[in-house]
């Protein structure tokens, strides 16, 4: 967490990065990485499998939230294998995925990143309650018909184009 990325891999881009990360470090290590060293384009790396859903989520599964969006902000992610205890020893008592992640070129919204991530945390702060109500305070209430996003949703039925929308419609008003 605490390596010169820049010093690692000098100059040059196009690199990529496979790696089994441990649990405690694996989602802020990736979201790290996709924000703030572009020379990694490519990753594949073996997490826990609750992360690596959490990582590759889509809006409306169980496992989207906050990482989802900001890695959806960045890359495509995708689970592309399962790994069973049994492949360790000692086995833990995990299951493990594999996820590949390739960076976008440009991000797929045109929103404020700082923005649009105080939403999206705002949002699943408190996951059970409407959009309205989690949002409170930090949207103008018009915002959501101006955004076209229902203010009784909740955060998790909304894409990364929602958040978008909704965090650029807060900022015309």
């Amino acid at each position: 967490m605490r390596l010169d990325w820049s010093e690692v891999l000098g100059a040059s881009g196009d690199w990529s990065l496979v790696a089994n990360l441990p649990y405690n470090i694996a989602t802020p290590l990736v979201l790290d990485l996709l924000a703030y060293v572009p020379a990694i384009e490519r990753m594949l790396v073996m997490v826990q499998r609750e992360v690596g859903e959490r990582l590759a989520a889509q809006p409306g599964e169980k496992a989207y939230g906050i990482p989802s969006v900001k890695v959806a902000y960045r890359a495509s992610a995708e689970v592309v294998g399962r790994v069973p205890p049994t492949v360790f020893i000692p086995p833990p008592r995990v299951e493990s995925v594999l996820v590949r992640l390739r960076r976008l070129p440009e991000p797929p919204v045109d929103a404020d990143p700082a923005a649009l991530f105080r939403l999206v945390e705002a949002g699943f702060g408190q996951r059970r309650k409407m959009l309205r109500r989690s949002l409170a305070g930090l949207v103008d209430p018009a915002a959501f018909e101006r955004a076209g996003v229902r203010p009784e949703a909740r955060a998790e039925e909304l894409s990364l184009h929602d958040w978008a929308r909704l965090a650029s419609a807060d900022v015309e008003g």
